[in-house]
């Protein structure tokens, strides 16, 4: 994600923090300030709102290690304003498994409010708690927020873990593009909820209407395209007419065609053989740092992944999100015969929405 800064890695997971999250911590900082807060009482609010953060990366942490408990690696987890965000390589193949890792989360917000209660108990230090997360001592206030991130993720509606374990749930009754249909549009809904009561209550609750809307919105469009695309060949989507770069050409050649043209990213062969890609990126920096005439061999990336052309489409798709480079050359007994983008994936399946369209609607009756 841009604008993030990798802070620390734990348990081989690297951890980002978001340059709005400092914003965040400045605002709330200069706000206590200007209300006429001391200057330690303002130091005292940021340490809670790291120490919320910490809970959230916590509770990202809980995801990552369930999802590591199934085989499934977690690239990154990034702290933003909002929350946090932890990337799986890939989602659960049972649906049983997507339940357990959704309400990892959760769980460790009410094990940490458990423990936080406990000792406080022990110590003697926390009272009664409060339903206003702004009220009480730093104890009480700490066992509030974790009770409310536990209780805001488990409502049943995307993006929330909630709408996860629900998915999960239905997913083994139903096929699993349905089920993420229903806890899409519930995550919709849910979404217009908080931006009618965002306009007559808390104006924060615009934003998370708009965060809720576009989670939900996102997720079931990809799990629509990913469904679009299972069983189909690699060969049936992919680029046949492209251009190639030999290693020996200069970047001239590459500048050339990328003006003249709509490809953005090229093939580099040498002596017949695939030996790596240029990408528009690094013909940008490369013609930056040395002019149009430093060699293609030495811009390329020589670190990339291609496809047979009889891999399936949708194993391909995953391939080309994860993967280094925007292009997935493709393959036939090992000649370069196709590309594979984003772009022209989404160009395939939006033809043949429309194809499904026009076969479901009614023809004319004969005169």
């Amino acid at each position: 994600m841009r604008w993030s800064w990798r802070i620390a890695t734990v348990a081989g997971i690297p951890v980002y923090l978001h340059g709005t999250f400092l914003l965040l911590v400045a605002f709330l900082f200069l706000r206590d300030l200007g209300t006429g807060a001391e200057l330690a009482a303002a130091v005292r609010g940021v340490l809670f709102l790291l120490a919320v953060f910490a809970t959230v990366l916590l509770h990202e942490f809980g995801h990552a290690l369930a999802a590591r408990h199934y085989g499934i690696r977690t690239k990154d987890i990034t702290l933003l304003p909002i929350g946090g965000l932890a990337r799986l390589e890939r989602l659960p193949d049972v649906p049983r498994q997507e339940l357990w890792v959704a309400l990892a989360g959760p769980a460790v917000n009410l094990v940490l409010a458990a423990g936080t209660y406990l000792a406080g108990t022990l110590i003697g230090d926390v009272g009664a708690l409060r339903v206003d997360p702004a009220g009480g001592g730093a104890l009480e206030r700490f066992i509030t927020v974790n009770l409310w991130l536990a209780i805001f993720n488990l409502i049943p509606a995307f993006p929330m873990d909630g709408g996860r374990a629900l998915r999960a749930l239905l997913a083994e009754r139903y096929e699993y593009s349905r089920a993420t249909e229903v806890a899409a549009s519930l995550g919709q809904g849910l979404a217009l909820v908080f931006g009618f009561l965002g306009l007559f209550a808390n104006p924060f609750l615009l934003f998370i209407a708009l965060f809720v809307w576009m989670g939900a919105t996102a997720e079931a469009s990809m799990v629509e395209l990913r469904s679009s695309l299972l069983g189909i060949p690699v060969s049936d989507a992919m680029i046949t007419e492209f251009h190639v770069l030999e290693a020996g050409d200069a970047l001239q050649r590459a500048a050339d065609l990328v003006i003249a043209g709509s490809q953005q990213d090229f093939p580099v062969l040498e002596g017949g053989r695939l030996v790596g890609v240029l990408t528009r990126d690094a013909l940008v920096r490369a013609v930056s740092a040395r002019g149009l005439d430093m060699r293609v061999r030495d811009a390329m990336t020589s670190v990339f992944q291609a496809v047979g052309e009889r891999d399936l489409l949708d194993a391909a798709f995953t391939r080309l999100q994860e993967g280094p480079c925007p292009v997935l050359p493709v393959l036939r007994d090992g000649t370069l015969v196709g590309l594979l983008t984003a772009e022209n994936v989404g160009e395939f399946v939006m033809i043949r929405s429309a194809l499904r369209r026009a076969r479901a609607a009614p023809r004319p009756a004969a005169p």
